[in-house]
């Protein structure tokens, strides 16, 4: 009997190894096909959007949603389909600059941290200072001393985001330091740089990959919150914290000013979240041995 279920076992667990990736990991499939989805929207804004989306029209100022104008128009008659499309490029590239730069960066910091007690000591001091402040009080004190552009906001946003992910590194690098296969590897002669590129990143990729994914979420919604407040990208240009700023006036009257950019930013914010979930389910090694 014993054998009898072990031998089930073994082919249940067979078939499920076997399943195709996307059944096997059904969040990072739907967080990706979303995700592409706002993504081939941002490429092709030219294409899709109807009219210029800085164009104004004071004779058509808030039209409902129509054939003509499908999520109707704002208060100096700007299409909001066309502006909508164009923001999700603001908060794509934010999302996607922002997760790049700031895991590099933390990267490298963290791996220095890990590995020399004297800069360890410096630098984590510097660290925990800029964490006892909140990130988006970060964001907005640093573009209160610069202009509003699109590259300011992902300068004050990197600021914000790197000491969370210089930390992470700096765990993994102490947790594998002590780790045996690392010891064995100094015991027979492996110098700094072996060390690091053959034994300690490799093992360092996958947290990374799953952090660099909640801050590029992170890094959208502190764009959108810049700009709501008047922080952000100048006024002039088309992003979904601008409109939403912009609708909030007139949100009675119009609710789809506020309505259709606030429902863009939670998908896309909820898909890059899936995806994150699910690289971290499938990276993680004790989860990826589960049987569902």
């Amino acid at each position: 009997m014993a054998t009898a279920a072990a031998l089930d076992d073994d082919a249940v667990t067979h078939a499920v190894r076997h399943r195709p990736a996307w059944r096997r990991h059904p969040t990072v499939t739907a967080g990706l096909i979303i995700l592409g989805l706002v993504c081939a929207m941002a490429i092709a804004a030219p294409w899709l959007a109807s009219i210029d989306p800085t164009a104004l029209s004071t004779a058509k100022r808030l039209r409902p949603p129509s054939s003509e104008f499908w999520f109707g128009t704002d208060m100096m008659g700007r299409d909001v389909w066309s502006r909508t499309l164009y923001g999700a490029r603001v908060s794509v590239i934010t999302g996607l600059t922002v997760a790049a730069l700031a895991t590099g960066i933390g990267l490298v910091l963290g791996l220095l941290a890990g590995f020399d007690r004297t800069i360890d000591a410096v630098m984590m001091r510097i660290m925990d200072g800029l964490m006892a402040i909140p990130a988006i009080l970060l964001a907005i004190a640093l573009m209160a001393l610069t202009r509003a552009s699109l590259g300011n906001v992902i300068i004050a946003i990197v600021v914000a985001e790197v000491p969370r992910v210089v930390r992470l590194a700096r765990g993994i690098v102490l947790t594998l330091r002590e780790a045996t296969f690392v010891e064995a590897a100094t015991a027979s002669g492996t110098g700094f740089f072996g060390l690091l590129f053959r034994h300690i990143l490799p093992n360092a990729v996958a947290p990374l990959v799953v952090q660099s994914t909640y801050i590029a979420a992170s890094a959208m919604i502190t764009e959108a919150i810049l700009s709501f407040i008047g922080a952000g990208v100048p006024s002039s240009t088309p992003s979904w914290g601008n409109m939403m700023a912009e609708g909030r006036t007139v949100f009675q009257v119009a609710p789809q000013l506020v309505l259709f950019p606030g429902l863009c930013l939670s998908v896309t914010v909820l898909a890059i979240n899936m995806l994150g979930d699910g690289l971290r389910d499938m990276l993680d090694p004790r989860l990826a041995r589960r049987v569902k």
